[in-house]
């Protein structure tokens, strides 16, 4: 296990999307975001002078900024994955040779593709994950 002691760089970040059963790098990644949260569960009870809680659920979502790339399987993967079964999705932020790897089984609920006359082609992808984040350390 190689973890670092100090701030990764963004450029080494790492996604992979599964791909016929394989976790497929997925081409022209600019930016990827993991959002974990955890509900909280209110459990005060007349006659306390403060709200007390408990933890609930847990839910997390992805999203991705790409440069749409048509011939790459996992950007085909994942522009058709609305409406689709959850596949594997793989986030290694520092690299997928260091630090951690983010996992979990992700539902598309969205491909968004942006062109304009004066950039790249880009993509943008939102998901749902359905269960928990697995994290391991590389």
């Amino acid at each position: 296990m190689a973890n670092n002691n100090t701030a990764y760089a963004g450029t080494s970040g790492v996604a992979k999307f599964d791909v016929g059963g394989s976790a497929t790098t997925i081409a022209s990644v600019i930016s990827f975001n993991l959002t974990n949260t955890g509900d909280v569960i209110e459990t005060t009870a007349m006659g306390n002078t403060a709200r007390t809680y408990v933890p609930g659920l847990t839910t997390a979502t992805v999203s991705m900024d790409l440069y749409f790339v048509d011939g790459d399987a996992a950007q085909a993967a994942l522009q058709t994955g609305p409406g689709a079964a959850a596949a594997t999705i793989e986030l290694y932020p520092s690299g997928a040779s260091i630090g951690q790897k983010l996992s979990g089984e992700m539902i598309v609920t969205s491909f968004e593709v942006a062109a304009a006359n004066d950039g790249a082609v880009t993509a943008t992808v939102a998901g749902q994950i359905t269960g928990a984040i697995n994290v391991a350390n590389l």
